[in-house]
């Protein structure tokens, strides 16, 4: 069909799709609705993508509406959803220095009660809040 689109049947090839499927897509609005040269609908690179993506999203099980409600989406929401995961990686992060800084206090407190040299429990000093050492604050 050259520049100016693919046919139905090169759609189907590309996106492995069946013709009777695009269809049915376009009837039901997750397809726009084609250019046409005479009686052949014209597919251009969006077309190929967008079948792709509804292709893909069926197989991995989500519904018809849920595949165009993720169409749906514009640059606003996923800009708002991307601020959300932002957050929350952040947060994520923060929980990670917070256990990595316990690793580092519960090791030092391990290895203090196998030496076995002090008069008190290393690790009740920890949780106390009592001085590590005479004269030093707890880590």
């Amino acid at each position: 069909m050259g520049q100016d689109g693919i046919a139905i049947g090169e759609l189907s090839r590309r996106t492995g799709c069946n013709i009777e499927t695009i269809r049915y897509y376009e009837r039901i609005g997750l397809l726009p609705t084609p250019a046409r040269r005479g009686r052949y609908r014209l597919y251009g690179a969006g077309d190929v993508w967008r079948l792709a993506f509804v292709r893909r999203a069926r197989e991995l099980g989500f519904t018809l509406d849920q595949v165009r409600a993720l169409l749906g989406l514009d640059a606003d929401a996923c800009a708002k959803a991307r601020d959300l995961a932002a957050a929350h990686l952040d947060d994520v992060r923060a929980r990670i220095a917070d256990l990595q800084a316990m690793e580092r206090v519960l090791t030092e407190t391990v290895r203090r009660c196998d030496a076995g040299a002090e008069a008190t429990c290393p690790l009740i000093e920890v949780l106390g809040g009592l001085p590590a050492h005479p004269g030093q604050a707890a880590p």
